[in-house]
């Protein structure tokens, strides 16, 4: 920890002062367990590895079954007919051959770089326009794909089928000018495929990047019961604040009624199970028990031709091994919680009115897993649907989420990015290079806070950092 200064001391008094002013609460110590961000899963690692360790509670005898899944995780998937029959199956189309590729040490994908090849560990969405037409594929889908590519651009593809096309990004410029006359320059990504190896893509396509996001703490927020997701929305904004989150409710394969979406940038996956079962289909072309038949669409007949893997390419029995990893990944502690610059950015942080959306602190239900039940957790993110502003639109609706709505993600483990990704680069696309910019792209029911953030002066605006690098 920093020593406790006589700078240090002022700043944090003159932050409480402001806050009580506008009733919002001063932090002058840590509360009891806050550096404990999931609880007795919380793990003590602070190297590139600290992603992908498991939770700190997991017995011995459970971490040999962390260990089976790692191994799906992380081992590349083959092209079949092969040896490996157990993993076998990869394509046609894929994105990757093995998870680990998008999700690079358990962290956060960067987007595509212009002079780079593939994206990646970055993907892009696709879809069009529904109709009438389209309404049982969008009830299960959320979107009505693009005729010829599908609902996901597959940028990689085995040997003797063709790629479906090449990503590449460029970047228009903004400043955002803070009230002390502090500039910053944001970036928007603009989006060019080249190479379509199947035709034209639909007049009306819409498009929309997206990152890999951190794997850590997904069980726990799995085990936040339902009832207390829904008792923090506010669709009809009734207590005027501005915010006014919702829940999306998307497709469940399993069951096959609608179910409260919490994963992905939209909230469009209702589990943790359908989200591994959607990636190894849609990334790498494999089928599983919720997700059979092709990932190549009915015009890319010589995809459909290629041999596979066999009916299931995943199992069961290998998808609930993936499963149980992606549950119990631990969540690294949080760092220096009685640091008063980081106690005073965190005044800073509630002044803005950030915990509306980035919910501190929520204790887990009844779960899948004994040692994720329970828990006082603190993952910053209330799994809620938020419009937020023209600036982050993509234009592209999933489900009952709109083009400008999206999911509030967790904030846990942020600070420790640079250390296990080697970037800071944040938001859906990647496109803010630091946190600073990923606050000021902030727009919609975010507009007020961002907009208070921009009344900082420079020792509020390190303060305010500190704190989210403190997470």
């Amino acid at each position: 920890m920093h020593p406790f200064s006589r700078s240090a001391t002022a700043l944090l008094l003159a932050f409480g002062l402001a806050a009580c002013g506008e009733q919002a609460p001063r932090f002058e110590r840590a509360e009891p367990g806050e550096a404990l961000s999931a609880g007795s899963a919380t793990v003590m690692q602070f190297d590139q590895n600290a992603f992908s360790m498991p939770a700190a509670n997991l017995a011995p005898v459970r971490r040999l079954d962390f260990s089976v899944g790692n191994s799906f995780f992380r081992n590349p998937w083959v092209i079949a007919p092969a040896s490996t029959t157990a993993r076998d199956g990869l394509g046609p189309l894929i994105n990757t051959n093995a998870c680990q590729s998008c999700h690079i040490k358990d962290g956060r994908g960067r987007p595509a770089e212009a002079e780079r090849g593939n994206a990646v560990s970055m993907l892009v969405r696709l879809s069009i326009p529904a109709g009438a037409e389209h309404a049982e594929v969008v009830r299960q889908r959320g979107i009505a794909p693009e005729p010829t590519y599908g609902g996901q651009l597959q940028d990689m593809a085995i040997p003797g089928v063709v790629p479906e096309g090449k990503v590449r990004l460029s970047y228009a410029t903004r400043t955002e000018r803070f009230s002390d006359g502090f500039e910053v320059e944001l970036r928007m990504p603009e989006l060019n495929i080249t190479e379509l190896g199947y035709g034209p893509m639909h007049p009306q396509t819409q498009f929309s990047l997206r990152v890999a996001p951190p794997m850590i703490g997904l069980g726990l927020l799995e085990a936040i019961p339902e009832s207390v997701l829904l008792a923090n929305a506010d669709p009809e904004d009734s207590n005027d604040d501005g915010i006014s989150g919702r829940p999306n409710r998307v497709y469940d394969q399993l069951t096959h009624e609608a179910a409260i979406g919490r994963f992905g940038w939209k909230a469009g996956q209702p589990n943790l199970n359908q989200q591994n079962a959607d990636a190894f289909f849609n990334d790498m072309g494999l089928t599983t028990s919720l997700f059979t038949g092709s990932s190549c669409t009915d015009r890319q007949q010589d995809c459909r031709r290629m041999p596979d893997g066999g009916e299931l390419e995943v199992s069961d029995n290998i998808l609930a091994q993936v499963l149980f990893y992606t549950r119990n990944l631990g969540v690294p502690a949080r760092r220096n919680v009685d640091d008063p610059q980081v106690l005073a950015g965190k005044t800073l942080f509630h002044r803005a009115g950030c915990q509306s959306c980035h919910v501190p602190t929520f204790t887990t239900g009844d779960a899948a897993e004994p040692e994720l039940a329970n828990q006082v957790i603190r993952p910053y993110t209330d799994l809620l649907l938020h419009d937020m502003g023209e600036g982050l639109a993509d234009h592209r609706p999933e489900f009952e989420a709109s083009g400008s709505e999206w999911r509030t993600p967790p904030l846990w483990g942020i600070g420790m990015t640079e250390t296990v990704s080697d970037h800071t680069q944040f938001l859906h696309d990647g496109r803010a290079r630091n946190l600073l910019e990923a606050i000021l792209w902030h727009g919609g029911e975010a507009e007020k806070a961002k907009q208070t953030v921009l009344g900082f002066d420079s020792d509020e605006r390190s303060a305010l950092l500190t704190f989210l690098e403190s997470l």
